[in-house]
């Protein structure tokens, strides 16, 4: 193949021998190639000439199926090939011709080569013995379902990979896997930005190839609008900069002007604004996606005079507009981003890459020298990033994900992305495929999902379709998808303004007052009417402004989807006939895709849909000015606001039956329904914090029977509130009534039974089924006579009679412990193992005891434990207390329950003779006889021992959340769904329960998104979870401080990513940092507010530090980094020997001081002093090599307490007063070995170790 040759004046030609070599060489190569450098035709020449289309096809993707089309007839025009593409004598593949397509195939198709082929979504013209083919990159991946070694190619061009789209993106992974196992395939990337090495290393070090372009010099011009224009009002300013740049263009000679602005809203204002100018001899020539096709194709036209071009960011790349001398950047763009938080697709307006800039910049200079003039500061320009984000990382992963586990690829997590996804991201994916059916909990693919990986579709409109097929609307909702695949069939007119325009009136002859999908159904239907030609067809089009391309496209995606869904056994025509499907079926198919998009109408044009969202209907919907009460929506776009273009009215009802486990059920607080004699309770069917369905009355019983229960006893039965002529009823209630006339008469309130008595004998009585007066009624008629007399109250089963003499205080049969009152059984059994005490303890109960409850419960035992303590203490220490029951009488009297457990209370006052200290474990390590440890033997509700024993932290560890719940009803205080103080004051504690008494703390509870009030049975564990839940609450109250917080912080991390990459412990420095912040600014480390008034007036009064804050955090961590990092370079020159000890040391000090979340756990009293501890390290290796043995002996004292930290930490927590004593080892590090630095306040050996006992002690 060396005789083909290769046009000279392009600049690849140069490069041809180059890359022939290079591609015998190597497996894969990177084209880096500007703009005209002859990339994307001739690289399929020079793999000609390397022989590489000898053993299988050359494959050439392009990111588009025009481009792919064009490159194709450029090639075989440039080959000088006189046989039409598809039209070889019979040799050619061809499919049916797709007819949006025949023209564009047809023209090509006269000059192509009978070696070329072209495979675009709507058909292929491919030569049986084609050697090169041009296709998109999405039929590429498609090929892989049934190729997965795409074995038909030899090479494989990837073009255009700069783009970054997901379907590049996932080539390049995919690719990656398989060239190991495809030796002989050679694979080319060409990228037309800077960012190749990325590209390179993916590969291992792929050779990459500069090719420059054809192009003259341009000159860069930087005129931000407030110098440029400074009088000019705000909201005209970027106009008025565009007049004057303008002006500025003229002095550098005629041409035409290319201006990029960001939205067809700001092209539509500039063009009235440069029109009212009257510039002379000028033509204004919008320029945008949507912008109907024959509007479009006037910059192409021949024109006298300037041309001034005002486009979107669509002539990047898309489409070459010529003749252009000159660019005028506004430096903004309307990216799509995909936000995992709010699950909508959003269109903020930011500014530009420099890849992007220099895209737009290289539009000029093609024909002549040109000017680029950019709307803002070069100093602007710099710290702009230096590519746009790539489409992986701004979208939703959903179809990734369904992809890849249809292929077998593994996890996302692992595949070889050039980019890697965001586990955020990825999760956000999963979550949809599993709400859509796909996935199953574990991952594997479901029959529906291994249906949706099988259509050309996003999943959710795949999900429609095999929702539809069951429903029997396939028909019907195969138009309707088809036509939202492809987004707005209608083009967008010059000038058009929206609503009320002529245009809106024409579309209103196809709209369905209540649903905009039925109207696609109407349009379709007349659209095929208008089939009878092309011509009519465009004459159709052009009277209500369609788009003739999308239309015809509507048509080829239907024929394809439905091609689909046969050969998936889903017929629409054999399953359904003729017949034509209801409202309900279609819809209710609709929403097996969209459950993300249901709204309930809030006030005036607004709709709040799920998670809390509002948006708007644009003035398209036929909707748009009704207050319709439920509808489901197209997909949500976020630009200012939430908007959705399409619309249908629904029923809730609709929406449950497909959200199944989605649904999330509140419950109200239960009551006793004397109406409908049963337990009843106020439920609330929630989907996305959105309320389908409000608080109606149901069956408690169905959903808590054992709850159920125990309110009817209480409600019905005790309160006597039951409606029933049962025997026992009548006779229980003359019963009671007498007893209350004795206590009357004998002044006897000992005679009456309590509320929980009551209780207490219905529950022994009766079974676990009777939870209301039906189900008690019918247990009763099983067994009438038996079943009512053995609900009959007698004294000898009820009655209390006279009031128990009072037991010894030393030794009581039962012990009031946390409010409850308990059985202690007591055995004499020297030696065996249920030898003295032993506690019967409910198993609701058993994680609310402490060691306190236990020690104190028998009095009788006090002293003789405290005995047992002090002469189990080593001989040394013992001597200052013997006789040690002398002390022990001497102490008692003053020892009491509030100092806690007994060897808490012992300590004290042993600590307080003056004498050497005792330490807390010594005492504890005493061996007790076994009659002194009180043993705990829990119990279920039916009294059954469930363990025993007196290691009370084990049987603690044992039942802690394993308990059955505490049968009761809600606690007004909990509440969930919380994103602003709309509850009642916290108390620090509450009691719960009737049999049980329970304390319980209240806690707020932090949920990321929302916070929740629970009740917890722990106290630190709820002001912990407290300090987090009001941090999380002040956040959701202040979010515009909070996200700058995270994005500021963000930057940091871009900015410093080198040096953050050796401190782990700044892995999550955007949520820390703002946390960290948010703790210091509300004082939350010094408690949280427990009332609203308290929570507002810390608002009002500390919201405004945290920009303060951040700004000081920012210069902290500033400084730690550069110190570290200086740290790091001296601990590497250390002397391998005599360096050793110092290096472990100091590489443990600094690992304990940048522990992973160190920023969101470390107070910023504390933060505050990082520098300083960074200094004194730094001052203590001015000694390298040569420390000496003071250093050694200081490094041993500094383990010693660091030791005595850690023991105290593994059996006290880690609480505030640990924390103090951790920062003050850091300060006697800093009087060890900085002492020139000075410490924040005195410390000493003596003070360490006062303080370390009185935590001890």
């Amino acid at each position: 193949m060396s005789e083909i040759s290769l046009p000279t004046d392009l600049p690849i030609a140069r490069h041809a021998l180059e890359i022939e070599r290079l591609l015998t060489q190597n497996q894969v190569i990177v084209v880096a190639g500007d703009t005209g450098s002859g990339k994307t035709t001739q690289l399929p020449r020079i793999c000609l000439r390397a022989g590489l289309a000898r053993r299988g096809m050359i494959g050439h993707t392009q990111p588009r199926r025009l481009a792919a089309m064009s490159v194709a007839a450029r090639i075989a025009a440039e080959l000088e090939a006189d046989a039409a593409m598809g039209l070889g004598g019979g040799r050619a593949r061809q499919d049916a011709e797709p007819e949006a397509y025949r023209d564009v195939f047809t023209a090509s198709a006269a000059q192509a080569h009978r070696g070329i082929g072209v495979h675009i979504r709507f058909g292929q013209r491919v030569p049986a013995d084609a050697w090169l083919k041009l296709m998109t990159d999405g039929i590429l991946l498609a090929e892989i379902q049934r190729d997965r070694l795409l074995k038909k190619y030899q090479a494989l061009i990837l073009d255009e990979a700069h783009e970054r789209s997901l379907n590049i993106d996932f080539l390049l992974g995919y690719l990656k896997l398989i060239l190991p196992r495809r030796k002989d395939l050679k694979l080319i990337v060409t990228s037309a930005t800077l960012d190749v090495e990325r590209i390179a290393a993916h590969f291992g070090g792929a050779p990459v190839v500069r090719v420059a372009g054809r192009s003259y010099p341009v000159e860069t011009l930087y005129r931000p609008p407030g110098q440029l224009v400074p009088d000019a009002d705000e909201e005209d300013r970027q106009m008025a900069a565009i007049a004057q740049a303008l002006t500025e263009l003229e002095e550098h000679g005629e041409g035409d002007v290319l201006v990029f602005l960001s939205s067809e809203k700001e092209i539509r204002e500039t063009a009235a604004y440069l029109r009212k100018r009257r510039l002379t001899n000028t033509e204004i020539l919008p320029l945008y996606s949507r912008l109907r096709a024959q509007e479009q194709q006037r910059i192409f036209a021949p024109h006298d005079g300037r041309r001034i071009v005002l486009s979107t960011n669509v002539a990047e790349t898309s489409l070459t507009v010529p003749g252009i001398h000159f660019v005028i950047d506004s430096g903004f763009a309307r990216i799509s981003r995909y936000s995992v938080q709010r699950k909508l697709l959003r269109l903020p307006i930011e500014p530009v890459s420099k890849a992007s800039a220099e895209q737009r910049k290289g539009r000029c200079g093609r024909l002549a020298d040109g000017v680029c003039i950019r709307l803002y500061s070069e100093a602007d320009f710099e710290a702009r990033p230096d590519f746009t984000d790539p489409e992986i990382k701004r979208s939703n992963l959903a179809s990734v994900i369904l992809r890849m586990s249809a292929l077998r690829l593994g996890q996302p997590e692992d595949f070889p992305f050039l980019d890697e996804p965001e586990q955020k991201s990825i999760n956000d994916g999963r979550t949809l495929l599993r709400e859509i059916g796909a996935l199953t909990e574990a991952g594997g693919l479901t029959q529906t999902g291994r249906m949706l990986a099988e259509l050309p579709l996003e999943p959710q409109l795949g999900r429609m379709l095999v929702a539809a097929s069951k429903l029997g609307s396939l028909r019907e909702v195969l138009i309707i998808v088809s036509a939202m695949s492809l987004g707005d069939l209608r083009e967008s007119a010059p000038g058009s303004q929206g609503p009320g325009s002529q245009y809106d009136e024409k579309w209103a002859e196809f709209t369905h007052p209540d649903s905009d999908f039925l109207g696609l159904l109407t349009l379709w239907e007349r659209c095929e009417k208008e089939r009878i030609s092309q011509s009519q067809l465009r004459k159709f089009c052009r009277k209500y402004r369609l788009s003739f391309q999308r239309v015809r496209e509507w048509r080829e995606i239907h024929r394809q989807l439905l091609n689909a869904c046969r050969r998936l056994g889903a017929d629409p025509n054999r399953k359904q006939g003729r017949k034509q499907a209801g409202y309900a079926e279609i819809h209710r198919a609709l929403l097996s895709g969209s459950l993300n998009q249901v709204a309930r109408h809030h006030d005036g044009r607004t709709y709040l849909g799920s998670r809390n969202r509002k948006l708007v209907l644009t003035m398209s919907s036929a909707l748009a000015r009704r207050n319709v009460r439920w509808i489901m929506t197209s997909e949500w776009v976020d630009t200012a606001r939430t908007f959705a273009s399409m619309a249908a009215r629904i029923k809730p009802e609709w929406v449950i039956e497909f959200a199944g486990n989605l649904l999330r059920k509140e419950y109200g607080e239960p009551f006793w329904s004397g109406e409908r004699q049963q337990v009843m309770v106020h439920e609330k069917t929630v989907l996305y914090g959105l309320a389908l369905r409000e608080m109606i009355a149901v069956d408690y019983a169905r959903h808590d029977a054992a709850g159920a229960r125990e309110i009817f006893l209480d409600q019905a039965m005790v309160e006597d509130r039951i409606r029933s002529e049962a025997d026992f009823l009548k006779r229980n209630r003359a019963f009671l009534e007498e007893l209350r006339k004795q206590e009357e008469k004998f002044r006897r309130p000992e005679l009456v039974v309590n509320e929980r008595e009551i209780q207490r004998f219905y529950d022994q009585r009766l079974p676990e089924s009777v939870v209301s007066t039906r189900t008690l009624e019918q247990w009763l008629a099983e067994d009438p006579d038996r079943r009512n007399r053995s609900l009959e109250m007698k004294r000898a089963g009820l009655f209390r009679g006279e009031a128990l003499e009072e037991l010894q205080r030393q030794f009581p049969d039962r012990v009031k412990v946390q409010n409850n009152v308990l059985p202690v059984d007591y055995v004499f059994d020297p030696g065996g193992s249920r030898d003295g005490a032993s506690l019967r303890v409910p198993v609701e109960l058993v994680a609310q005891l402490s060691a306190a409850d236990l020690d104190w419960a028998v009095p009788g035992l006090v002293r003789e434990k405290c005995i047992a303590l002090i002469r189990g203490l080593p001989k040394n220490k013992r001597r200052n207390f013997i006789p040690a029951p002398d002390f022990v009488d001497r102490v008692l009297p003053r020892m009491r329950r509030a100092d806690g457990a007994l060897a808490d209370s012992l300590l004290l006052q042993m600590n307080r003779t003056g004498a050497r200290l005792i330490e807390r474990q010594e005492l504890l390590s005493a061996e007790l006889p076994g009659h002194l440890r009180t043993r705990l033997q829990v119990i279920d509700r039916q009294g059954r021992i469930l363990a025993e024993g007196d290691d009370l932290a084990e049987l603690r560890k044992r039942f802690t959340g394993r308990a059955p719940t505490v049968r009761r009803q809600r606690h007004r205080l909990e509440r969930s769904g919380l994103r602003d103080w709309d509850f009642e004051d916290l108390p620090e504690s509450v009691q719960i329960g009737s049999d049980v008494v329970l304390v319980r703390y209240p806690a707020i509870v932090d949920e990321v998104d929302s916070v929740s009030v629970a009740l917890l049975d722990n106290s630190q564990e709820a002001n912990v979870k407290s300090r987090q839940g009001a941090m999380r609450l002040f956040m959701l109250r202040t979010v515009a401080q909070r996200n700058a917080l995270r994005k500021r912080f963000l930057r940091f991390r871009n900015a410093n990513a080198a040096r953050i990459l050796f401190m782990p412990g700044l892995g999550e420095i955007e949520e820390d940092a703002a946390i960290a912040c948010y703790l210091e600014a509300f004082a939350l480390n010094n408690g949280f507010p427990r009332s609203k008034g308290e929570f507002m007036e810390s608002i009002e009064r500390n919201a405004t530090r945290l920009p303060l804050l951040a700004d000081e955090l920012e210069q902290l961590l500033t400084v730690m980094l550069e110190r570290t990092h200086g740290i790091r370079q001296k601990l590497a020159a250390l002397p391998e020997k005599s360096g050793q000890t110092v290096r472990q040391d100091i590489q443990g000090q600094i690992e304990r001081m940048f522990p992973p979340n160190f920023l969101r756990d470390t107070a910023f009293e504390w933060l505050r002093h990082f520098p300083r501890y960074l200094e004194g390290i730094g001052v203590r290796l001015e000694k390298a090599p040569h420390f000496g043995q003071a250093d050694e002996k200081n490094t041993r004292e500094v383990a010693y307490y660091w030791e005595r930290l850690e023991q105290l930490r593994s059996s006290r927590g880690d609480s505030r007063l640990i924390q103090s004593l951790r920062w003050s080892i850091e300060e006697f590090r800093i009087s060890l070995f900085a002492q020139r630095l000075g410490t924040s306040f005195p410390i000493s050996r003596e003070r360490l170790d006062k303080q370390i006992a009185r935590l001890a002690g």
